[in-house]
């Protein structure tokens, strides 16, 4: 009997396993269609409108800094990797130099200022000679009335002989003196009028010399300013090639500002991928430096032509055997003003970009 429900238990078994596979088996063949439709319909709905692309990298507006005049790097305020901000000042160059010319061209300002308060006050004594030249003239006119009158009545008094011949002749004499003392009055008046128009002249020397020695001043000024280096923008300092007691010529670079805020990304984009991008799109960007985290952004502009076009020797293939190659075109995606600041993310990191085609963006 024991073996009798031995033998009947194991044909139940086996006539049970086949039953519990082909019950597993089409679990999995559900299991395996639901999750084909659900990427499917993922797919459909979403995934096709993404295009995506891993050939990106970040960007930013590098600054240069560089120096405006020359000189000996007198400090160096500023360590490399160091945050910055806009008007901090990063280098003083040696500026004993540029101070002594501003010296000089203030001299040169004062002594042209000095000149012209003398050419006025110099103005002002010629005036005061021409107002007394043109008294003194219209007191020898009076005298020169006075004396023709006397003559006229000496001729008619002498006639008569009423008065004496030498009386009519001091007479002559008196009025011939008076009319040669009023041409002496009027000689000396046009001299004085002539000295005036000469001084106005040099006055107008003397206002360009000002000018000139105002903008010698201004410049020695600058010169001076630019001695001292700062910082243009808010950022990050990198780079740093000066060094203290190094000589800087004027446009040698010195260091480099990295911008603290308003990254963007290059991503270049295979040709097939563009029928539907347009500027104003949403973008998604991913980071190897962070990979838990999502960025964001829009897409800013297409570029021109592809990459290979902006490339020193672009690509012929008018000769030769050709091979087709799919082109790519630069995309620049602005990152959102949160994301698209100097942390883990910097410029020159290679992301992964991903841009949603189903917005219709702007034209």
């Amino acid at each position: 009997m024991p073996s009798m429900n031995t033998s009947m238990s194991a044909e139940g078994a086996v006539a049970r396993n086949p039953k519990k596979r082909r019950g597993w088996a089409l679990a999995a063949a559900v299991a395996g269609a639901a999750i084909l439709a659900g990427y499917g319909y993922y797919w459909w709905s979403q995934s096709r409108f993404v295009q995506t692309t891993d050939d990106a990298y970040v960007g930013g507006d590098i600054t240069t800094i560089s120096a405006k005049v020359a000189g000996y790097v007198a400090s160096v305020e500023v360590t490399d990797n160091q945050a910055v901000h806009a008007g901090d000042l990063l280098l003083q160059l040696d500026d004993r130099d540029y101070r002594a010319a501003l010296a000089k061209a203030e001299g040169e300002l004062a002594a042209q200022q000095a000149a012209l308060v003398n050419l006025a006050s110099t103005r002002s004594l010629k005036e005061a000679l021409i107002d007394q030249a043109r008294a003194v003239i219209a007191g020898y006119d009076a005298q020169t009335e006075r004396t023709r009158h006397d003559l006229e009545r000496y001729k008619k008094l002498q006639v008569t002989d009423a008065v004496s011949l030498q009386s009519l002749q001091k007479a002559d004499a008196d009025y011939r003196q008076a009319t040669a003392d009023g041409l002496q009055a009027r000689a000396a008046l046009l001299a004085a009028q002539r000295q005036l128009a000469v001084t106005d002249s040099e006055k107008g020397q003397i206002l360009a010399a000002l000018d000139q020695a105002i903008a010698g001043r201004d410049l020695a000024k600058l010169n001076v300013e630019y001695s001292q280096i700062r910082s243009p923008i808010n950022g990050v300092v990198g780079n740093r090639r000066a060094r203290l007691g190094a000589w800087a010529g004027a446009g040698s670079q010195l260091l480099v500002i990295i911008p603290a805020r308003g990254l963007w990304v290059d991503a270049n984009f295979k040709e097939d991928q563009l029928a539907a991008m347009r500027p104003g799109q949403r973008a998604t960007v991913r980071a190897d430096i962070q990979p838990g985290r999502l960025f964001h952004g829009t897409v800013a502009s297409l570029a021109p032509a592809t990459g290979a076009q902006f490339s020193v020797l672009p690509t012929e293939n008018a000769t030769g055997n050709f091979t087709k190659i799919v082109q790519r075109v630069p995309v620049r995606i602005n990152l959102d003003s949160d994301d698209g600041t100097l942390g883990l993310l910097r410029p020159g990191l290679s992301v992964t970009a991903a841009i949603d085609s189903r917005e219709a963006g702007r034209p």
